[in-house]
């Protein structure tokens, strides 16, 4: 029996699909009618064969064997031999030997368990295409300052400004430059409770910096407006909106076959064929051993045709890989195909990123120490126009938390940005060079630290501070800390990965060992490695694979997309929004809700042993088939429990649209977050 998974087509190839299986679903019905009135005018009213009751099976063959032709034609030119072929076989030859209520009871039941098969997977699916019908058709577009005008959703670009009245849908992907609400987005990222939007305060940088804009700015298409009118500034056409993006990751998921797929795919070569060579030799073997008539030998060998057909077989992976991919969805967790989700459940060791992953990814400035004989009136301009021009997010809390402590007198201008990658940022104030970097950024220039700064540095570093140093010029002119929260759920969702046999957890930052000891202390991680560089990052995760064997990496998705790469299994964070992250990884938390890691393994042991216990089902009912057709059972009822355990292992797959989330789910008080 063919498969019925999501694929990559548009909405209205997919309504072409579900359209042609109602029509499937009628056509069965018409021959099971038709068979109906043929069993009743041969036995009950005695009409001879050759006449009506011939004509009503021969009707039964054409409205139940249409489809399984068409289906069997297509696949025997692409050189397949699959289940529907089997079944015209077996339901000519029956025809041949003249058993026509054999043949016509096989192909009506056929049919109509494929219909049946078709409409309950299209349960699965109509959660993926509900994702499409979520954004609006028009929008309420204000351009210069003018009244807002109705447009379609086609026709927004980048830079528009839509209006975004109360309750009702975001037309598009942006950030809110007026207004104050709250925004049901649970359908994008998951989330269940609403998150309040308010305006950036610099629209300029905001369109520079969009990626990582927080949630408190940004909105996405589909996503629910509250009481509040907001003003919306489009970062991205309805085409490359997070919301378009999702869908089409969920509707290609399929073609990303999980590991037990391709064995099954693999194993369907040769099982065909040998079906075929066993209906030979048990035609051969019931007219020369059992010195049975060639009727009788053939209608047993079509028999043992029909039962030893894997249908159940085929659909078992897809139908849960399908169920699994479309339940994570509707929880804010993008998984791409059945590859990684399969592969997520054998995980036995998992890294983090720290920040923004076990942390907030939102530090606050904690300390600012001059050089002795500096002014800080100094130190504080120059480090606040530097960073103004970075996006990185420890110049956004620099630049948050010291722009105010400047003066329009003190307020200096600076130009030529150059990142330093893994140790600060260079640029020019008033023609001199700036450096904001750490300790390595210095060491590496031969430069000695003033015996003031290297004390405020020791002691910023032993209380888990990042710190910066500041040199303008030929002088030094201090030290900067920050520090960046761990999130309150990071200690809860490491015990229950724990829990659940992920037995190493390791966390790979970037900031120094002691920043990494610290966060790790605090949230129980197993091991904390820092003072690491991108490269060294993929490095770390190739020695854990030598050891621990699947691993994933979880991180955002961008600054960590070579670790994630080299990993197993790539899991981003807050990817909402990110086309990046969506692209790098294997699996996409759609909001920054921890929580969703566990919940996405629990999710992915789920569907495995679903696919065990379909496999398993499938494999003993073809056994059992195949022998009771040696004892007599005839070929309508094999087809009966044959379509029969089709549907049971579909019905057992589908029980993951209704898997829950567990107490992994800790939850996100915006309470405890640090200010933005």
């Amino acid at each position: 029996m063919t498969t019925s998974t999501a694929t990559n087509s548009p909405s209205a190839m997919e309504e072409h699909a579900h359209g042609s299986a109602r029509w499937e679903l009628w056509f069965a019905v018409v021959a099971g009618i038709t068979y109906a009135a043929g069993m009743i005018a041969e036995y009950a009213v005695g009409l001879p064969l050759m006449g009506l009751p011939l004509i009503l099976f021969i009707a039964t063959y054409i409205f139940g064997g249409f489809f399984t032709v068409r289906t069997a034609v297509t696949s025997t030119l692409r050189g397949k031999f699959e289940v529907d072929f089997l079944m015209i076989v077996a339901a000519i030859g029956a025809a041949l030997i003249g058993k026509w209520a054999e043949g016509a009871v096989l192909l009506f039941l056929f049919s109509l368990g494929h219909a049946l098969e078709e409409y309950a997977m299209s349960r699965a699916s109509k959660s993926i295409e509900a994702l499409a019908e979520l954004a609006p058709r028009t929008a309420l577009v204000r351009r210069r300052d003018d009244d807002p005008v109705e447009v379609p959703v086609e026709q927004i670009v980048v830079g528009d400004v839509v209006v975004v009245r109360p309750n009702s849908r975001i037309p598009s992907d942006g950030f809110v430059i007026t207004g104050i609400s709250a925004v049901d987005q649970s359908a994008v990222t998951g989330e269940s409770m609403p998150v309040e939007k308010e305006p950036v305060a610099d629209r300029e940088r905001a369109i520079r910096t969009v990626d990582t804009l927080p949630a408190a700015n940004r909105v996405f298409a589909g996503t629910v407006n509250g009481s509040g009118v907001l003003e919306v500034v489009v970062s991205a056409t309805a085409a490359d909106s997070t919301l378009s993006k999702v869908v089409e990751l969920v509707r290609t998921a399929d073609q990303s076959a999980s590991p037990t797929q391709q064995f099954i795919n693999r194993f369907q070569r040769w099982y065909v064929p040998a079906v075929i060579l066993a209906v030979a030799a048990t035609l051969l073997i019931a007219m020369s051993i059992l010195s049975q008539p060639f009727t009788d030998a053939f209608y047993l060998a079509m028999t043992v045709l029909v039962a030893a057909s894997p249908c159940a077989l085929a659909i078992a992976t897809p139908a849960a890989v399908l169920a699994g991919v479309a339940r994570a969805a509707r929880a804010g967790v993008l998984v791409k195909g059945g590859a990684p989700l399969e592969t997520l459940g054998r995980v036995r060791a998992m890294a983090f990123d720290k920040t923004g992953t076990l942390t907030w990814g939102n530090p606050q400035v904690t300390s600012v120490t001059p050089v002795d004989g500096v002014d800080g009136s100094l130190l504080v301009p120059t480090l606040v126009a530097v960073e103004s021009l970075s996006d990185h997010p420890l110049a956004a809390a620099i630049v948050r938390d010291l722009a105010g402590q400047v003066s329009a007198a003190e307020r200096v201008e600076a130009s030529d940005l150059n990142a330093v990658v893994g140790r600060g940022v260079r640029a020019a104030v008033e023609g001199e060079v700036v450096e904001v970097g750490n300790l390595r950024m210095f060491d590496e220039q031969g430069l000695t630290l003033p015996s003031s700064v290297e004390d405020a540095y020791t002691e910023a570093r032993d209380s888990g501070q990042t710190l910066m140093i500041v040199r303008r010029g030929d002088r030094f002119l201090g030290v900067v800390g920050v520090m960046d929260t761990s999130r309150a759920e990071s200690a809860q969702v490491l015990r229950v990965l724990r829990s659940t046999n992920v037995g190493q957890l390791v966390m790979i930052s970037g900031d120094n060992q002691r920043v990494a000891d610290a966060v790790g202390r605090e949230v129980g991680i197993d091991t904390s490695i820092g003072d690491l560089l991108p490269e060294d990052k993929v490095a770390h995760i190739r020695h854990l694979a030598e050891t621990h064997r699947p691993i994933a990496m979880v991180g955002d998705g961008v600054n960590d997309a070579p670790a994630m790469a080299r990993a197993d299994i790539g899991i981003a964070m807050g990817a909402a929004g990110s086309t990046v992250a969506l692209e790098t990884c294997d699996i996409a938390l759609m909001s920054d809700d921890l929580g969703r890691v566990p919940f996405a393994v629990r999710l992915s042991r789920a569907t495995s042993r679903i696919i065990r216990q379909n496999l398993i089902a499938s494999l003993a009912i073809v056994v059992l088939l195949v022998i009771a057709t040696f004892i007599g059972l005839n070929i309508g009822a094999v087809v009966l429990i044959h379509e029969g355990s089709t549907l049971v292992v579909v019905a057992n797959a589908l029980r993951l649209l209704g898997f829950e989330r567990g107490k992994e789910h800790a939850g996100i008080d915006h309470e405890d977050r640090p200010s933005r």
